[in-house]
């Protein structure tokens, strides 16, 4: 009741509808028409008092304090017109970065993509780990944390690393980050100036070309075939190329050997860094997972990274950026910079559960689920097309896209898989220039079952029949 009685003195008082110097209720008498206790009221002007908007007089009462007059302005309906930075400004004209969108109605057959498969997360071993770490918090480990991140969680991503995407690297090199539009904005941050060059896929992610934009380099754009990205068009100079190598995004095409070494001796010559975006790198089902780029990188050129996101779930807001020796203190410092550090508890618990084995018992558990799931995926499509559908992107990832051989409307095309309850996505978005006449489609599985899939391309041929 307090804070009620001073937050209407302080409208009026801010509104004007009570004066400079105008008297304000006994405190008794106030007490009495409310019908609370004086106390209450008490409490509320000595409030009042404390941040100056009355002032009290020896054997008078108490008045709204003199000299708020100049200070204070009529209440207008319309806000100041606040100038932005030029960051500001590009982050503003930035286009809708929120991909696959949320739909106004939920789809029966949705095939959204950059989804991780959460049905089999072992979320009961999730939970005990983290309970049992949250029962043994020290009042040391809630404190401010190491900016770079848990040791224990740096020496388990690096180990694991190590082991399956063949990547060079020890754990100090290894920083903590939240998620890995985080690792995007520290890069720019470290590395570029305005007016750098910085080389990018076309088509591209999103949220990597905006945040290159509104940081000021000017980007230059080279094509994607069906080996991955076109080494031979790289510019003689740049500051730093941005590639997804293991899972192009979002054409799925996976970069030669050829190429990649191809790449790695363009930026010795060029004197560039290569920033690889590993973010689909676990997933491949035809063969063993591709190796990193970094790993074949001599020169500590490469800065590696990876999230959490697609593997465990979103929400847990964990990735990482493994950096050359020659950045590591730049990084660190930017990281902290940026906002110090991350939550401990959920680092110490995601050091655990890769450190036992679990995370790669899931990891191994979520492949061999997401290999059921394209197989399922290309045989209806196969059935239904009858080789009639061109298809990119199988060999790995969690997505593929269908590049239908008649052509016709982006637009139209989703709008009549929707009319069947059948989700699909559009790749025009993601180039910086749609290719006329070019219609790609992409499609996710790893949130559908298999009948699902089998339902959803059905009605998906019925639509664009």
């Amino acid at each position: 009741m307090t804070k009620q009685v001073y937050a209407e003195f302080r409208k009026a008082i801010l509104s004007g509808a009570l004066r400079p110097g105008e008297a304000l209720p006994s405190t008794r008498l106030l007490a009495e028409q409310l019908g609370v206790s004086r106390t209450v009221v008490l409490e509320a002007y000595d409030q009042l008092l404390a941040e100056g908007y009355v002032a009290g007089r020896h054997g008078s009462g108490t008045y709204v304090a003199e000299g708020l007059t100049k200070l204070l302005k009529p209440v207008r309906s319309e806000t100041a017109k606040i100038r932005l930075s030029r960051f500001g400004v590009l982050a503003t004209e930035a286009s809708d970065l929120n991909f696959p969108e949320e739909r106004r109605k939920p789809l029966l057959y949705d095939f959204a993509y950059s989804r991780s498969p959460l049905d089999g997360f072992p979320f009961e071993q999730w939970r005990r780990i983290l309970m049992a770490k949250a029962r043994a918090l020290s009042l040391r480990s809630l404190d401010y944390g190491p900016s770079a991140g848990s040791m224990a969680l740096r020496e388990a991503i690096a180990g694991h690393l190590r082991r399956s995407r063949a990547v060079e690297c020890e754990p100090f090199q290894v920083i903590i980050v939240n998620g890995s539009q985080q690792v995007l904005d520290l890069t720019a941050r470290v590395l570029l100036e305005r007016g750098d060059r910085v080389v990018m896929e076309d088509p591209q992610y999103q949220g990597a070309r905006e945040m290159f934009r509104a940081a000021g380099a000017r980007l230059h754009l080279v094509a994607v075939d069906a080996s991955g990205s076109r080494v031979d068009r790289l510019p003689a100079r740049a500051r730093l190329a941005f590639v997804t190598p293991s899972h192009q995004f979002p054409t799925g095409a996976v970069l030669t050997l050829e190429r990649r070494l191809a790449l790695l001796d363009w930026a010795r010559r060029a004197d560039a860094v290569i920033l690889e975006d590993d973010y689909d790198g676990e997933f491949r089902y035809e063969g063993q997972p591709v190796e990193s780029l970094q790993g074949l990188d001599r020169d500590g050129r490469v800065i590696y990274a990876g999230t959490f996101s697609r593997t465990i779930f979103p929400s847990l807001r964990i990735g990482y950026l493994v950096a050359p020796r020659s950045l590591v203190a730049a990084f660190e410092a930017a990281k902290w910079l940026c906002d110090r550090h991350r939550s401990t508890l959920e680092q110490e618990a995601l050091a655990e559960f890769i450190s036992s084995g679990g995370y790669e018992r899931h990891l191994r558990r979520a492949r061999r689920e997401n290999a059921l799931r394209r197989k399922v995926l290309l045989d209806a499509i196969a059935e239904h097309w009858e080789g009639r559908m061109e298809i990119t992107g199988q060999g790995s990832g969690s997505h593929l896209v269908l590049w239908p051989c008649g052509g016709g409307s982006e637009e139209r095309l989703i709008a009549l898989a929707e009319s069947k309850s059948v989700g699909v996505y559009g790749i025009s978005r993601y180039y910086f220039k749609p290719v006329l006449g070019r219609v790609g489609l992409m499609l996710g599985y790893s949130r559908l079952n298999e009948r699902e899939i089998k339902e959803g391309v059905k009605r998906l041929r019925l639509a664009w029949a």
